[in-house]
């Protein structure tokens, strides 16, 4: 892991399609990305370039949240997704940057995620493991094909 950035890559047993739609629907998004014991809001999500989005956690245990927006720099349907991190809490100051790549094989998709830009004061492995359990809540929404009865 770099100092400031992580990066993780999985293969899961969704179509692109599915994938991409759990990043840019905002009650999928809400759902899975919180780490285990916080719960996701998004205020707002504008999916096209230049479009904004607003997002906060809530701490479970705690009650406390932070929130975060940022802008969608760049994006190629069910293939790439880029988009820009900002905390509204002054001490996590700087800019993030997240990049998704999604692309189909065999068995489902290959999912490759880089976070560049990570405050100085968030701890990369704390951001990692972060990532790590957001993309097993990840697996267990886009995983399941449950027909409609």
């Amino acid at each position: 892991m770099s100092e400031n950035e992580v990066s993780l890559h999985r293969i899961i047993k969704a179509s692109p399609e599915k994938i991409y739609r759990a990043f840019t629907e905002p009650g999928a998004i809400a759902s899975w990305l919180p780490p285990y014991g916080f719960l996701g809001t998004v205020h707002e999500m504008n999916v096209q370039v230049g479009g904004t989005y607003k997002m906060s956690f809530r701490n479970f245990t705690t009650g406390s949240s932070h929130s975060f927006g940022g802008v969608y720099v760049e994006i190629k349907p069910n293939e790439f997704l880029k988009y820009t991190d900002k905390f509204d809490d002054p001490n996590l100051p700087g800019v993030m940057t997240t990049s998704i790549w999604l692309q189909k094989t065999l068995v489902g998709t290959e999912l490759k995620v880089l976070q560049e830009g990570i405050p100085s004061v968030i701890p990369v492995e704390m951001c990692y493991l972060g990532w790590q359990e957001s993309l097993e809540k990840l697996n267990k929404l886009v995983e399941p094909e449950i027909p409609d009865a």
